[in-house]
């Protein structure tokens, strides 16, 4: 059987759930049926270097977005892809684009992992995404609350709109969280006899560390010798910095920047705490427990009520409450150790619902489908 060719298109391989999703399809996807391809800005990337070998890997010669159509619809005609495979609506506009421009019989799938819109710029700019979404051959939602937000501003019809959650590789995760990856001044956090929370992600408003700051400040208070570790970069982090120092607890606050490995630090810290307001779906909870990690969230919307199925696998709070998630940062961090070890197993077989080899053979399902259709 003739292998499938499918480009994956991305801005990057950064360090954030759309490149690691990408990147579990990519190295899970049954080479026997499809042959992938990556396609990314010229822009480099944390998540480069665990690419598997195989995989063909090309930079469009530019870093800016709008000159990717013209040089993407080039390599669409040079590669002759059956599938042009895309995730989040700036980069599933310009693929989109450049497979109508390489008039090729290459068919789009676009992914969507946000929860977005909400004013009127934004839902205008959704419109204009869903014009071009239906002519795609699917779209993939990463959620329940996704696809309703697709149907709902998107203005693309249901039965056009598949959900497959992310994949998570288990055993990879678990691979790296016994490798020595964490810095020798970070290995003192953990050594300091005290417990440690973490978190991780982007330091953008809809992360809402903000909220989880101020939620530490009477936590530390309560359990002295208590450590937060912030995971992660981005345009908001001198913002929340001197909010530490603001707060008094700027030396219980560990700011990390982008860790490659975050699965090493996940496992050595006694809780995950996800602060989000909105979430598409909540990748790094999922994470967080196939680490055995026990997590606390809060009701991001309409992702992390999914993952931890309301509460059953994680404490839930609502959003933009630091009162509430204190009280329950605390009343994890107080559990006896039989409780512990008993949440612990639950998020382990939670995060084997979304093991990757699960998941990518839905992608693989999804995109047989698509083909016989075209």
């Amino acid at each position: 059987m003739e292998k499938k060719k499918i480009l994956f298109f991305i801005y990057r391989m950064g360090g954030g759930g759309a490149a690691r999703t990408l990147l579990n399809i990519i190295n899970n996807i049954d080479r026997t049926q499809f042959a992938p391809l990556l396609v990314t800005l010229d822009r480099e990337g944390g998540y480069e270097e665990y690419v598997a070998a195989d995989v063909p890997f090309i930079k469009l010669g530019t870093k800016r977005l709008r000159g990717a159509v013209t040089r993407l619809a080039e390599v669409i005609r040079e590669e002759r892809p059956d599938i042009v495979f895309s995730t989040i609506p700036n980069y599933n506009i310009v693929a989109l684009l450049a497979t109508k421009l390489s008039r090729t019989p290459a068919v789009n799938v676009v992914r969507e992992a946000a929860y977005l819109g909400g004013t009127v710029k934004e839902d205008a700019k959704l419109r204009f995404a869903g014009f071009l979404y239906r002519r795609a051959a699917r779209v993939i939602a990463l959620s329940e609350g996704v696809k309703e937000n697709i149907i709902k501003r998107y203005k693309v019809n249901s039965d056009k709109i598949d959900i497959i959650y992310n994949p998570v590789d288990v055993e990879g995760i678990q691979a790296l969280m016994g490798q020595d990856d964490i810095e020798p001044g970070h290995q003192a956090v953990f050594h300091s006899g005290g417990k440690v929370i973490i978190t991780a992600g982007r330091f953008h408003r809809d992360k809402d560390q903000k909220t989880l700051l101020e939620a530490f400040k009477p936590v530390q208070e309560e359990l002295p010798g208590t450590r937060l570790m912030i995971l992660g970069e981005g345009e908001l982090e001198a913002e929340l910095k001197q909010q530490a120092e603001d707060l008094g607890i700027a030396d219980a606050v560990h700011f990390t920047g982008f860790r490659r490995n975050p699965y090493a630090y996940f496992a050595q810290s006694d809780l995950f705490v996800l602060s989000s307001v909105r979430e598409g779906f909540g990748h790094v909870l999922t994470e967080a427990l196939a680490t055995g990690t026990p997590v606390v969230s809060t009701k991001a919307h309409p992702g992390a009520g999914e993952v931890l199925d309301g509460g059953e696998f994680g404490l839930m709070c609502e959003p933009s409450d630091p009162e509430a998630l204190a009280e329950s940062i605390s009343y994890m961090l107080k559990l006896d150790e039989a409780k512990r070890q008993a949440i612990i197993e639950k998020g382990l077989r939670r995060a084997g619902m979304f093991h990757a080899e699960k998941i990518v053979k839905q992608y693989e399902r999804m995109f047989t489908d698509v083909l016989k259709k075209t």
